[in-house]
């Protein structure tokens, strides 16, 4: 596959989510907490009838670990935009904000490019050959949309985790479910995480937002909940 496709898929959803949250800015934050929500649940119930198939009835299902690791890795990889856009990422700001208002402000600034900058490199480091920088390899397999694009046309399957036999036999797909449908959170969440720290940019430089990170997350918690052991 053409690494056109998957690029232009993915700047499809991150216009469509731009969109969409400014027409439905609550609608949008719920849809991505029940998605976490989702995740969660996932991993919870397959660990838990896991546990109770193998110990209770000394069975269990086979691709029940990788199918974990899966969510867990999806939850992670979904997780990073959603703490960016929350500001729940923890984060050390005792240095600049000694520094005076407008430098504090350009360090803030400069903490989220760095975030975009980090987001954008592992999504396609290929496009820093264009300010000279040596990639290596071939360009194209650069990144995680390269990596993605790669695993498509190879088509190899996961270790354990296995379609169903009535989705091989109606669909005539391979036994075992590609690497593709495993990974393809990998792309997406770093677009995501590129969008939400582009957003987070905006802010800072707007005064609409302070840092890209919640600095005092643990004094806030303190302070409201100061007199709940008296009481």
């Amino acid at each position: 596959m053409d690494l056109l496709w998957p690029s232009v898929a993915l700047v499809v959803l991150v216009v469509g989510l731009f969109l969409a949250e400014r027409r439905w800015p609550v609608g949008v934050a719920k849809l991505e907490e029940n998605i976490i929500a989702l995740l969660l649940a996932l991993i919870t119930l397959i660990s838990f009838v896991q546990v109770v198939a193998r110990y209770g009835f000394n069975s269990g299902w086979g691709g029940a670990l990788e199918a974990t690791r899966i969510l867990f890795a999806w939850l992670i990889l979904f997780g990073m935009s959603y703490g960016v856009r929350t500001g729940l990422h923890l984060g050390v700001d005792a240095v600049i904000r000694l520094f005076p208002r407008p430098l504090f402000k350009a360090a803030a600034i400069f903490g989220a490019l760095c975030t975009l900058a980090y987001g954008l490199i592992l999504l396609h480091s290929g496009f820093l050959a264009i300010f000279g920088v040596d990639v290596g390899g071939n360009w194209r397999q650069s990144g995680a949309i390269g990596y993605w694009n790669f695993m498509f046309d190879r088509g190899t399957g996961l270790d354990d985790l296995r379609y169903p036999n009535w989705v091989s036999e109606t669909f005539g797909v391979q036994e075992r479910v590609q690497r593709w449908v495993a990974y393809l959170m990998l792309p997406i969440g770093l677009a995501l995480l590129s969008f939400r720290s582009l957003q987070a940019v905006i802010a800072i430089a707007l005064g609409e937002r302070e840092l890209i990170v919640a600095s005092h997350e643990a004094e806030e918690l303190v302070s409201e909940n100061l007199n709940t052991l008296k009481e």
